[in-house]
């Protein structure tokens, strides 16, 4: 019966770890769910994926900030004459 005995209190034992790390997990999944970066078990994010930018489009939106912002410095130059 000792041997019994034994493996019931090892098993409340363990029941008792099992228990305190399922409410340390859940306060991790709830600090996950707050900063909005839920993830499935998989991996892989929930919610709105994260949007691609083709090579053609950065080259396209680099080319007119540059344009734009060589028409600032002509404007400023020119009124410092």
């Amino acid at each position: 019966m000792n041997i019994l005995a034994a493996l019931r209190q090892e098993e409340a034992k363990l029941k008792k770890q099992a228990d305190k790390v399922r409410q340390q997990l859940d306060a991790v999944r709830a600090a996950v769910k707050i900063l909005g970066r839920e993830v499935a078990s998989s991996g892989k994010r929930i919610g709105k994926k994260k949007r691609k930018m083709s090579a053609a489009a950065r080259a396209r939106i680099g080319k007119a900030t540059r344009e734009r912002w060589a028409k600032f410095r002509a404007a400023k130059a020119k009124g410092k004459r």
